[in-house]
């Protein structure tokens, strides 16, 4: 869905929001503020920083509130060693290997400027900040720590897979579930 709007000044904020949100609301989404920009702004080349977040749901229960929002995993996980693992995401890599076929990104090198991981409750929520990410990259990243935290691999087998750059090396992506775009800094 595209809407356009030519409109040189906006006299009521408060009523245009309004007006947008009216048709939108079918769409579960909504315009909460606006900032003006100049024409050359693009709303993804322009961002100077992207934060991921991705949540895991780690108990027995079957998720209700959190059902497509998290992904649910009932092996209790390591977070000790999911700690130790996420840090070798950080820093400037050649992410090919955590990188979809279909990734059309002309390079593979990214620089991930602060990873994180921690845990409230349940819940395992780990996030990456950078400029960019490749296809798939972040749900690529949280499948190695998955399979870290349930000692199917040491911390150490994530260093050891950006270094070979082979995607075959690579855990199964996590369900697009759980990722949330959580913050763009212009």
């Amino acid at each position: 869905m595209q809407i356009f709007f030519f409109i040189n000044k906006i006299e009521d904020k408060f009523k245009f929001l309004n007006t947008i949100n009216y048709f939108l609301n079918k769409n579960s989404i909504s315009v909460l503020n606006l900032k003006k920009r100049n024409k050359n702004f693009h709303a993804r080349h322009s961002a100077k920083k992207r934060l991921y977040e991705y949540i895991i749901c780690n108990r027995t229960g079957n998720l209700t509130i959190d059902k497509n929002r998290s992904w649910l995993v009932k092996k209790k996980l390591d977070l000790k060693k999911m700690k130790k693992a996420i840090n070798y995401f950080y820093g400037t890599h050649n992410f090919s290997a955590f990188r979809a076929a279909s990734c059309s990104a002309k390079s593979p090198i990214r620089t991930i400027s602060k990873v994180n991981i921690k845990k409230g409750g349940d819940k395992i929520i780990m996030s990456f900040e950078s400029k960019s990410f490749l296809q798939k990259q972040v749900r690529s990243m949280v499948g190695c720590l998955k399979y870290v935290g349930e000692n199917k691999w040491k911390p150490e087998k994530i260093k050891h897979i950006i270094v070979s750059k082979k995607r075959k090396l690579c855990a199964p992506p996590a369900p697009a579930d759980g990722l949330f775009l959580s913050n763009v800094i212009y």
